[in-house]
């Protein structure tokens, strides 16, 4: 491979699918969002959670194998096997297919007693099955995306992505807003939004295989390589992939967990709650409290229960419904700066991959410190951005959410989105230096944590949907410090963590200062309101970390080597 090929393969990539990323959570974002105000609170919450076991039937099937899929073809091309490369490439796609269908079958079949059961939530019935037919198109396509990533190609990957996010956005919304305007129930308008993420995903799909046949027509090279058995590329697929998987999905169990726990205890709140004592609370009471953050009719709800005392199971499950769905709402926030990583996260692997396969050690101790040190100039202002706006991002975004409540938890959820941040990225590394089941331990005891901290805390009157985050913040902490020492100790050559996290931190710090206090300023003394003030916080922020981040001179020129162009960016920024 040519210098000049080396130089530009990581952060080519990174670039390539930085964009894309950045159109789909834009495309996320006009989707999201606005489906938080078209459903309202409750069915929101009933639509992120039937999301919940998407994600965890996505992560059983996807998380591991096209990770091992990418690297075993970057190990491949290095060497110059194409006929191993096109065999390894059968072989994952049959094992997608089988994964693929048992998932659809199990979301579909299985949707009643998993929306009872597992996510205590009967409300989310319909868009767990909404969502079936995308967990198999989704499965498919890893193998098409794991292919082309590991021949850092990350063209496919982000035009599919796009245009699933696009469909998602017309579909999706489109349903949610027809079903509403019918007047049907809200959460069976939850599961037409759902039904646009599946239509997305079968157009991407079909994408993704007519790219497949065309780049294939015409450009078959025969090479004197001999492939290796089906069953040995079977057994290292899996045997690279499922400790991925594992890794991944004790995330996803530990959220599916959560989400029940979460739930359980906001319904063992409002259950102590009965006719007799909601009429003597008055303003102060937990239910009171619900009604008020919810914009109920607190005398409606009252008159309700002394007529018809089994009405306070609706009652109770609507509020802690309420609840959960503002919690989810800002999680929609909370989840950008993570999905920033997955360019990075998606780039490493088979780049460090490929200089392990050709002996190349500093080329892959280089590129592991740089990605996580970009990974870090880029979640770290956005965390303490959401940390220092959190309550004016929420009255910005969401009209008709509680910012009182929903504030607060987005800012500790900003600080949590860093630890996530750190985390994935330091997973990527291990796993690309053959690691993969150390991630697993770290997760688990962060999963532990989180399970304890919310039981703890959301259970506590005085506390209940603050506590979640906080369980969250506790749990990615423990795991991004884990992962750290686990690098630091066993990597040859590790990243120096100073220079790594030290002026990033600084410049972060300074930037959320700075943003917090102009938001003060345009509000109090210019009398701004709170979106021109929000966006002009925003703004003062972003142009003081830019300065601080060049001033510090936080990216050296080995980072920006590695980039397209990287000698003339250095050149005009004067980095030496």
């Amino acid at each position: 491979m040519s210098s000049a090929k080396k130089k530009n393969t990581f952060f080519g990539g990174v670039a390539i699918l930085t964009v894309g990323t950045i159109l789909v959570k834009i495309i996320g974002a006009l989707y999201k969002i606005p489906l938080v105000n078209i459903l309202g609170e409750s069915a929101y919450g009933d639509f992120n959670a039937a999301y919940n076991v998407y994600n965890f039937f996505l992560t059983i099937s996807t998380a591991g194998l096209p990770v091992a899929l990418s690297k075993m073809i970057s190990e491949a091309s290095a060497l110059d096997r194409r006929n191993q490369v096109q065999k390894i490439l059968r072989v994952a796609l049959i094992t997608f297919l089988v994964l693929g269908t048992v998932s659809f079958l199990c979301m579909s079949v299985l949707a009643g007693p998993m929306s009872n059961i597992i996510i205590n939530n009967s409300s989310a019935v319909y868009c767990v099955m909404a969502l079936s037919p995308a967990v198999f198109c989704v499965c498919v396509m890893s193998a098409f995306r794991g292919y082309a990533q590991g021949h850092s190609n990350m063209v496919p990957t982000t035009v599919s992505q796009i245009i699933e996010s696009f469909l998602k956005l017309v579909v999706g919304l489109g349903l949610a807003t027809l079903l509403v305007y019918l007047v049907l129930p809200r959460n069976i308008a939850a599961a037409g939004a759902a039904a646009g993420v599946s239509v997305g995903t079968i157009v991407a799909l079909l994408y993704l295989i007519f790219q497949y046949i065309r780049a294939r027509r015409g450009k078959i090279h025969r090479t004197a390589d001999e492939p290796d058995d089906t069953r040995d590329i079977l057994i290292r697929l899996l045997k690279l992939g499922i400790p991925i998987t594992l890794g991944s999905a004790a995330v996803s169990i530990v959220t599916l967990i959560d989400t029940n726990l979460v739930m359980s205890q906001l319904k063992n709140i409002f259950s102590q709650i009965d006719a007799g004592t909601l009429t003597a609370v008055g303003g102060s009471g937990i239910l009171a409290q619900s009604v008020d953050i919810f914009h109920a009719a607190q005398q409606t709800a009252q008159e309700t229960l002394l007529k018809d005392p089994t009405a306070v199971i609706d009652v109770i499950e609507n509020a802690a419904r309420n609840l959960y769905g503002t919690y989810s709402s800002t999680m929609t926030v909370y989840n950008l700066p993570s999905a920033l990583m997955v360019p990075i996260t998606a780039s490493v692997i088979p780049a460090v991959s490929g200089c392990r396969a050709r002996h190349d050690r500093l080329g892959a101790s280089r590129i592991s410190e740089s990605a996580l040190r970009v990974g870090t100039l880029l979640c770290l202002p956005m965390g303490v951005g959401l940390f220092s706006l959190g309550t004016p991002i929420v009255k910005l975004l969401f009209r008709d959410l509680d910012a009182s409540i929903a504030g607060p938890l987005l800012s500790t959820l900003g600080l949590a989105a860093i630890f996530v941040c750190v985390m994935l990225i330091c997973n990527s590394i291990l796993q690309a230096h053959g690691m993969v089941n150390l991630p697993i331990l770290t997760v688990v005891v962060g999963g532990i944590v989180k399970l304890i901290v919310n039981w703890t805390l959301v259970g506590n009157t005085d506390i209940m949907i603050f506590g979640a985050p906080v369980g969250t913040l506790c749990c990615f902490a423990i795991v991004a410090v884990m992962d750290l020492i686990i690098i630091y100790r066993v990597i040859p050559a590790p990243p120096s963590y100073s220079k790594v996290f030290l002026k990033p931190l600084i410049a972060s710090a300074l930037m959320g200062g700075a943003a917090w206090g102009a938001y003060g300023l345009l509000t109090n003394f210019l009398h701004l309101g709170n979106t021109l003030a929000t966006i002009g916080a925003i703004c003062v922020g972003g142009v003081v970390y830019v300065v601080l981040v060049l001033a510090l001179r936080v990216i050296s020129k080995e980072d920006l080597a590695l980039m397209p162009k990287g000698d003339k960016i250095a050149k005009i920024l004067h980095i030496r």
